[in-house]
């Protein structure tokens, strides 16, 4: 090969570079002014969600804080107040994520429709705890209980230690833990022992059909006279309630405070028993009289 052809395929690959490398340098201008098209176009929108995000959680921050306030001066109930506030930042905190996300060009009407289908899935899945959900946040919100109540309840008795929004626990008299699913306990009747400052105590006291009715009736009197538990007013009542099968039965129905229940009923029931026997009063139990006959032949 010559010299001027060696020259010419030199200058020949030279250009063929040249002519690479200016391509190359165009698309990467292409490429960069892409970019800088992108980033002029969303990254604005990308620094305005994330100022929505921020701000906008301190801002339900500080709403929470103001509920808290609100319903501490107004001595709202802690529980009450603890669930109010967090459900209101949890819907706040909803509303702000959906702003920021409808601020990058997102349409949110798609995403909350599938936000909706997917909830719907899972409340068919989890009906049973959104209905004890549901329960628990009426009784916190109507309180028919509270805490330290003896209630009974869903089939078992005992004192509230903890409403929980899903389930209520109970402490009973014999220190067994009872936890009951809110929506049980609110589909069925309760009954509130604790609701009131007095409490009734029911007795009933048997004697024999042979011994004196109001010679036991004044024994019943001074029993209740005697316990200074036992309320004036309304004042005790005791009556002959039944003429039972093998006894008459006196009706023995005492005012007592609350606290004083169970003591009243366990030593007024001891007092009737003891009286009885000291003053000769017999407390008939279930007999059988047998008669024997012979037949003559």
């Amino acid at each position: 090969m010559s010299a001027e052809e060696t020259k010419t395929t030199a200058e020949t690959t030279a250009e063929n570079i040249q002519n690479t490398i200016n391509g190359t340098t165009e698309e990467v201008s292409k490429i960069w002014e892409m970019i800088q098209g992108y980033v002029a176009e969303y990254g604005l929108k990308v620094i305005a969600a994330i100022a929505i995000l921020v701000i906008g959680k301190w801002v339900v921050g500080i709403i929470r804080n103001i509920i808290n306030k609100m319903m501490g001066k107004r001595n709202v109930d802690p529980t009450i107040a603890a669930f109010v506030s967090n459900m209101a930042y949890i819907a706040l905190m909803a509303f702000v994520v959906v702003a920021a996300i409808q601020k990058l060009g997102i349409h949110t009407s798609s995403f909350v429709a599938i936000i909706g289908a997917a909830g719907l899935a899972i409340g068919f899945a989890l009906q049973g705890s959104l209905s004890n959900f549901a329960a628990g946040f009426l009784m916190i919100l109507f309180r028919p209980i509270k805490k330290g109540d003896y209630i009974e309840g869903a089939g078992t008795s005992g004192i509230v230690d903890e409403i929980q929004v899903f389930t209520t626990v109970l402490k009973t008299p014999d220190n067994k833990t009872v936890i009951i699913p809110n929506g049980k306990l609110m589909g069925d009747n309760i009954i509130n022992y604790s609701t009131e400052a007095t409490r009734r105590v029911d007795l009933v006291a048997g004697i024999g059909y042979g011994d004196d009715i109001k010679k036991a009736k004044e024994i019943l009197h001074a029993i209740a006279e005697k316990d200074s538990r036992i309320l004036k007013d309304p004042e005790p009542q005791i009556v002959v309630g039944e003429l039972a099968d093998s006894s008459v039965n006196f009706t023995v129905r005492l005012w007592v405070n609350a606290a004083d229940y169970w003591g009243v009923y366990f030593d007024t029931t001891e007092a009737i028993k003891l009286t009885f026997d000291a003053e000769g009063i017999s407390i008939p139990f279930p007999q059988r009289d047998v008669h024997l006959f012979q037949e003559s032949n």
